[in-house]
């Protein structure tokens, strides 16, 4: 299945049924009177999260979505059906704007929620509601009201408690597919990683989600490369990996280009929890390995996110996804984190977090 992200279309709610005029025709009575029922109300268009989708591919195929009219009134004091919803479903993650696509209408994060879009119509009033003392016949009756039409904007972002961030061929689709059941495309070049991807990580006797992104280059936030689009896919994780080639020129520029990028976002990416990690040490020789460490360091200290006051230094990790070298402490580092995150939330049960050594 095709992973889609974004999609527009065009939805309208129904129109409200027209009340009808009608007057009663009976044997034997004189003064029947009016009888016409009242139209009715039109189908609504509705959002539902629902689980088992994580593609808005089903919105590349049909773009139109418009609500039943509700049914006219009748005689006899017969009121119409109201019209068929439109129920659009979509996978959790997903917001909903409007046109100009700043305008946040719903953000759906849990399965079952629903919200309602655009309300159908109400139904014209019959020409029984208009009776009245001194007017026993009226003989008018309203229309329906129009529903309502909107173009909008469906956006995923991905649900996950942490999520992989790095140059390209840093690694992440390797990471990804050593400690979860994801299988993401590996290859020996740049950008082989084309779309967002999730695996399910488990590690003492705890399991949280993780994302992988493709990887950023210098310019992203200006489109270059694959540009910094899928970074909304990481706006709701608790914390981020941040993985260094050991094998690159310079691990310390590699990791600012990686950082003016996430600043260059925003959306609170760059004030995130971060762990930073040097991958595939296994390539490199020792004393390569502690020249890029030194250099990581000094730019972890100088371009790193923030800490609180009374937060400690998170560890800088040496891992390698080959050997097998330092993955359970990234990710015991990344559980505990994840945990501090949710206790700040609330969460119950939470464990206070505490940094590994590296």
């Amino acid at each position: 299945m095709k992973f889609l992200d974004q999609a527009r279309i065009y939805i309208r709610s129904g129109d409200g049924g027209a009340g009808c005029v009608s007057f009663r025709r009976e044997k034997f009575i004189e003064f029947g009177g009016p009888d016409g029922g009242d139209g009715g109300r039109g189908g609504d268009v509705v959002a539902t999260c629902v689980d088992g989708l994580n593609t808005l591919i089903d919105y590349r195929f049909q773009q139109h979505f418009k609500a039943k009219t509700g049914m006219h009134g009748m005689g006899r004091n017969r009121a119409g059906g109201r019209g068929n919803d439109v129920e659009l479903k979509v996978p959790v993650g997903t917001q909903i704007y409007e046109e100009d696509g700043e305008t946040l209408i719903a953000d759906l994060t849990e399965v079952g929620q629903r919200v309602v879009i655009a309300r159908g119509g109400n139904g014209g009033f019959g020409n029984a509601y208009f009776a009245t003392s001194t007017n026993r016949s009226p003989r008018r009756a309203n229309p329906g009201q129009t529903g309502i039409e909107l173009t909008i904007w469906l956006r995923l972002k991905l649900i996950a408690d942490a999520g992989l961030v790095g140059l390209p061929n840093a690694g992440k689709s390797t990471f990804l597919a050593s400690v979860t059941a994801a299988k993401p495309k590996i290859a020996d070049y740049p950008f082989t990683t084309l779309h967002p991807g999730l695996g399910v990580v488990h590690v003492d006797d705890r399991e949280f989600v993780l994302a992988d992104i493709p990887g950023l280059i210098e310019g992203a936030h200006e489109g270059h490369g694959l540009g910094d689009r899928f970074l909304g896919h990481i706006e709701r994780c608790r914390v981020l990996l941040h993985l260094i080639d050991a094998g690159c020129e310079h691990a310390g520029e590699a990791y600012k280009t990686v950082r003016q990028e996430l600043e260059a976002y925003g959306n609170g990416l760059e004030d995130k929890p971060e762990i930073v990690a040097l991958s595939k040490t296994d390539t490199i020789d020792p004393e390569m390995l502690k020249k890029q460490t030194e250099r990581l360091k000094r730019a972890i200290k100088s371009a790193g996110p923030p800490l609180a006051d009374d937060e400690k230094p998170r560890p800088m990790l040496k891992i390698s996804a080959a050997t097998r070298v330092g993955i359970t402490d990234a990710l015991r580092n990344l559980a505990r984190t994840i945990d501090q995150a949710r206790a700040e939330d609330g969460s119950q049960n939470a464990e206070a977090w505490q940094p590994l050594k590296a």
